[in-house]
């Protein structure tokens, strides 16, 4: 990898992005069962939910391939289709409280199991069939 001292490092991700189908679900899952403070809703259009430092969006992907409606706000149209991932920090106890919380609800886990280096993660799927990871800070390093 070429290193450029002249170009900035970024120091993180401010938001992420889901795409969904159906925003109602989409709310109540993020909202309620993962209990995710609600930032904004619009129409049909998209939900966002802080996430610690960061805030994850959640769009209707049939709404945010239309061109911006707003000329003092020209977000670019995008979208993606099929599902995605989104990985959210929680501790081993958190996760163990997470996995029981969630069958509560009747959320199926799709795997649950160690890393290498010994981090756990949970994985579910969102109503719109998204893979939502829970997994200890240190996955990464």
């Amino acid at each position: 990898m070429k290193v450029t001292p002249d170009i900035p490092a970024p120091s993180g991700i401010l938001e992420a992005a889901l795409y969904v189908d159906d925003l109602d679900a989409a709310e109540r899952f993020y909202g309620e069962i993962l209990a995710l403070e609600k930032i904004q809703r619009v129409t049909d259009r998209h939900v966002f939910f802080r996430v610690g430092s960061s805030v994850l969006l959640l769009f209707n992907a049939e709404e945010t391939q239309k061109p911006p409606g707003n000329p003092d706000l020209p977000v670019p149209p995008h979208g993606a289709q099929g599902p995605g991932h989104v990985c959210l920090v929680l501790s081993r106890t958190q996760i163990d409280t997470m996995r029981k919380h969630l069958l509560d609800w009747n959320i199926p886990v799709d795997a649950e199991f160690d890393w290498p280096n010994g981090a756990r993660s949970l994985y579910v799927r969102d109503p719109s069939g998204n893979s939502v990871e829970f997994a200890e800070g240190h996955l990464w390093g």
